[in-house]
């Protein structure tokens, strides 16, 4: 099974301001935690279920060059969301991350990659990335360790299914019995460009399958690279690593197509494209905030707690206004819409747009000429989530 997207009920009263907002399913580990393209809403992970990841995770990474693109999106996202990037509205420098933690960071220690030092090179270098795992745990100073992490490069598709099982599941089974209090995360394999009879799809499918089998936890890096952040797959026309497939270049088509700063942000991704590496910060902080404790399914926000969106609602601008004001919002991920305003007696005044909108940022003009002066609601409705503001028509 795969997390799926976060949906909340929608409010009951529009006087009351708060709202109760429950999340769909994520999977139980006794089903396996799978961490896929399903889990790139970063705007869904309340700031809650953050704080209590860095409060309580240290992790260790091992990872070569592919394996870097994990730790390179989660350094840019710090400033796109410091920026307001995709309505995020998190107090600054909330994503940041440092070996050891400090300033209230998450404690994250990359490996030495191709150098020398703790957790060196990748998982497919057998039987080293066992040693080096073993070494770093053994040592006093990892004892505060709870999760360890390790990337492929380009090793996976070399594997047979026999070999897999050898030099590497029934390696990260062997991890999981010796310390009992670290959890493993395993890892697929980067896309190659075999496509679905590929031996590398085949070998992905085979660690999904233990993971999901086994009740472990998998971060899904090759699933990740074959949807773009609107959902459409591209699995199945040959996607690489690079996010080319038979006609184009998914990632690169998506970024021309929406804003930069606003949709995604610039970071230097070794062999691969920027959005590709956000998309993969984003499901590292699920991946975090779901190892921390939180569980959409039985999450509940009050009107106190940070809620978990589809959309974001911004103030309207200006405010108060006369009689021209502006509306913005941002779309997580492709949705119904409904944006109406409603006087303050619940009454409904205009409906200023209902209809499906795709991943982005809008403005929506509201010209209340010939309205009374006084307080208005701004209702927006994205799927089963509803959100509302406060405006002030002052004549």
């Amino acid at each position: 099974m795969s997390c799926s997207s976060v949906r909340t009920l929608r409010f009951t009263s529009l006087l009351l301001l708060g709202f109760a907002l429950l999340a769909c399913p994520i999977p139980a580990f006794a089903q396996g935690t799978i961490i896929d393209h399903t889990c790139i809403d970063i705007t869904a992970i309340p700031q809650a279920a953050i704080e209590q990841a860095k409060s309580d995770l240290h992790i260790g990474y091992g990872h070569t060059s592919h394996g870097s693109q994990l730790t390179t999106g989660m350094t840019g996202l710090v400033g796109f969301a410091n920026g307001g990037g995709l309505g995020l509205s998190h107090p600054t420098d909330i994503f940041a991350w440092n070996n050891g933690g400090t300033g209230g960071a998450l404690d994250l220690e990359e490996g030495a990659s191709y150098g020398s030092g703790w957790l060196e090179l990748d998982c497919g270098y057998y039987p080293s990335w066992v040693d080096e795992t073993e070494e770093y745990l053994d040592d006093a100073s990892h004892a505060d360790v709870n999760v360890i992490i390790w990337s492929w490069c380009g090793q996976a598709s070399s594997r047979t299914e026999q070999s897999m099982i050898d030099t590497y599941l029934d390696p990260m089974d062997q991890l999981e019995a010796q310390y009992p209090g670290v959890t493993f995360v395993y890892m697929t394999g980067h896309a190659d460009g075999s496509g679905e009879m590929g031996n590398l799809h085949l070998r992905n499918q085979q660690i999904r399958d233990y993971c999901i089998a086994n009740d472990k936890v998998l971060f899904d890096f090759y699933d990740i690279e074959c949807y773009n952040p609107d959902g459409v797959y591209f699995g199945d026309q040959y996607v690489s690593d690079d996010c080319s497939y038979t006609g184009g270049n998914w990632a690169i088509e998506w970024q021309d197509s929406h804003v930069e700063d606003v949709d995604w942000y610039s970071c230097t991704a070794a062999h691969t494209q920027p959005l590709n590496a956000n998309l993969k910060a984003y499901a590292c902080w699920w991946l975090w905030a779901t190892l921390a404790g939180w569980d959409p399914e039985t999450a509940v926000a009050d009107s106190g707690d940070e809620i978990l969106r589809a959309a974001a609602l911004r103030q309207n601008s200006p405010n108060p206004f006369n009689p021209l004001t502006s509306i913005d919002f941002s779309v997580a991920r492709t949705c119904d819409v409904t944006l109406r305003v409603y006087d303050v007696t619940g009454r409904l005044v205009e409906t200023l747009v209902s209809r499906e909108y795709s991943h982005g940022s809008y403005t929506v003009p509201f010209d209340a000429d010939g309205l009374p002066s006084g307080l208005y609601f701004c209702e927006l409705a994205a799927g089963r989530q509803a959100e509302t503001m406060k405006m002030v028509l002052l004549k």
